[in-house]
């Protein structure tokens, strides 16, 4: 340790034996309070991470739980589509965000809610990328939220870092699809959870099969599912398979994901509320 630490570790690029998990994380600030955080990743792209995202919350909702959903894909939002949310945030008079809400009462907070025009491009380099997520976890208005959902960007890099370091992020979900690479993409979430020591609630395969119209059978599309042996290779449980279906996809488009339903993810759900709520979380 300097001599001249100021014990500020997030702004601090040294290394010494003082820096822990807890000295990175960011504070809520002091009007917000949010109970479990849970951030939803993936270890690669096109995996439909921001649609689980959305239906977890929504389910979540339907429990008459008051949910959150911080989107920190920052360069390539999608959330606030899916609920059909557009504008900018407000502010309060003490210049906190205002997180825009849905139709059922999701707090939404997103990159395109802080656009001139949602269909401008997010040019930001990594540092401010990392800056405006934590500004959405410390500088917005998250009253008594019961449950945040995090849409982190995929893979493992500079974001779900940050996420990871300045949030207190009480468990992941990880979302995959059936294809043989599910290996791969699990295998890297789940290592650097456990490099970062964050607990693995486990695993949501997405476009699971295709429901045959007439008879009802399930068609594996992208051939036999690969999920239940890597989830017992990593000794984590299987939360749900989400059909690939039309009325999933034209919800989505036209912002209405609020109103689908379906019993995919109650396994899930119910798994996010067996997790204790973390005494020393900082707020």
């Amino acid at each position: 340790m300097s001599e001249n630490c100021s014990h500020n570790c997030s702004s601090c690029g040294e290394t010494c034996a003082s820096r822990t998990m807890e000295s990175f994380r960011v504070p809520l600030n002091p009007q917000s309070s949010v109970k479990k955080v849970i951030g939803v990743v993936s270890g690669k792209g096109g995996v439909g991470k921001s649609l689980v995202t959305s239906l977890m919350a929504c389910k979540m909702r339907a429990r008459n739980n008051r949910v959150g959903i911080l989107d920190a894909d920052i360069t390539g939002p999608s959330i606030p589509k899916a609920f059909g949310i557009h504008g900018m945030v407000g502010v309060t008079a003490d210049q906190l965000m205002l997180p825009r809400t849905t139709s059922t009462g999701i707090e939404i907070l997103s990159s395109n809610l802080i656009l001139e025009h949602e269909t401008d491009p997010v040019i930001w380099r990594g540092p401010v990328v990392g800056g405006v997520i934590k500004q959405f976890w410390s500088e917005a208005l998250w009253k008594d939220i019961d449950y945040m959902f995090v849409d982190m960007p995929p893979g493992t890099g500079d974001v779900p870092l940050t996420v990871f370091q300045t949030i207190p992020v009480d468990g992941i979900v990880i979302v995959t699809s059936p294809q043989e690479l599910v290996s791969m993409i699990v295998g890297k979430a789940v290592k650097m959870a456990q490099m970062m020591n964050i607990p693995i609630i486990g695993i949501i395969e997405n476009m699971s099969y295709v429901e045959c119209p007439d008879c009802g059978k399930a068609i594996e599309i992208f051939g036999k599912s690969h999920v239940d042996e890597v989830a017992t290779q990593y000794h984590l449980p299987v939360l749900g398979r989400i059909p690939m279906t039309p009325s999933i996809a034209a919800a989505s488009d036209a912002g209405a994901v609020e109103d689908l339903e379906g019993n995919w993810l109650d396994v899930a759900i119910s798994a996010i509320e067996a997790i204790p709520e973390n005494p020393d979380k900082v707020e």
